[in-house]
């Protein structure tokens, strides 16, 4: 199956205590943007479109040599991910078909569970997708609310949900799946009249759903998979994890 994935790669990483872009920061010796770019090459993805801002030249030139359809878009100013969605509007004016939206700060992410999503995207016939995780201990993700029907109905933020809400363990990880026209639709209709002024991209899923619109969510994200790099401590666990990964496959390998 092909697609297009936009990768939100924009952010400085203040916390990260650096002038590095956050997603060259390294995973057991590569940039983290790279295990979310070879994830979506690995799901199919044809197109690529990098969403860059802070030391945007110093991505570019990382990815000079990256073979295939690539193009970058600057965000900048950066006023949330629905706004990192909207600055790729010209790129997204021919395409058709399903489009991933995925954070470049999120290495974790594996192209089986993109193709899952793909998958049930085009099962569903819906205008968009949500691969969710179901967490133990949700914490402060967003909680998935379901209709009657077990379909979803929207996404509670931590600070506005209930408690009843609050005891949902299924969380929206910021994994998406569009159709490309729909998604065109609504990118003109997000607004920034919240606390943040920021453009969510949470927002379209409610204008989408207004519109008469299908979407779909599948709980396609393992818990161990959720976590992304916002600080040094978390690029630490991160790699911890990756090393673990890599040797659990290499041993898998050796097995078989």
């Amino acid at each position: 199956m092909t697609a297009a994935a936009i990768i939100l790669a924009a952010g400085k990483g203040t916390r990260m205590k650096s002038d590095l872009p956050k997603v060259l920061h390294p995973v057991c010796g590569q940039p983290m943007l790279t295990y979310v770019i070879n994830a979506c090459r690995g799901a199919g993805c044809d197109r690529l479109i990098l969403v860059v801002g802070h030391r945007h030249e110093w991505v570019r030139e990382t990815y000079a040599s990256l073979d295939g359809n690539v193009a970058y878009v600057m965000q900048e100013p950066q006023q949330g991910t629905g706004h990192a969605v909207m600055v790729c509007q010209d790129e997204l004016a021919w395409l058709e078909g399903p489009v991933l939206v995925v954070a470049g700060d999120g290495p974790l992410i594996q192209s089986h569970t993109l193709r899952e999503l793909l998958a049930v995207h085009t099962q569903t016939n819906a205008a968009c997708t949500l691969a969710t995780s179901i967490l133990p201990d949700p914490a402060k993700y967003g909680r998935i609310l379901r209709d009657e029907r077990g379909e979803l109905a929207s996404i509670v933020e931590f600070v506005d949900a209930t408690p009843e809400q609050l005891a949902v363990k299924e969380v929206n990880v910021s994994v998406y799946c569009f159709d490309a026209a729909a998604l065109r639709s609504v990118l003109p209709r997000l607004t920034n009249n919240n606390n943040k002024n920021e453009y969510y991209l949470t927002d379209a899923l409610g204008l989408l759903r207004a519109d008469g619109q299908k979407l779909a969510a599948v709980a396609a994200v393992p818990p161990e998979d959720v976590m992304s790099i916002n600080t040094i401590d978390e690029l630490d666990l991160v790699s911890r994890m990756m090393i673990s990964r890599t040797g659990a496959d290499r041993d898998a390998r050796s097995r078989s």
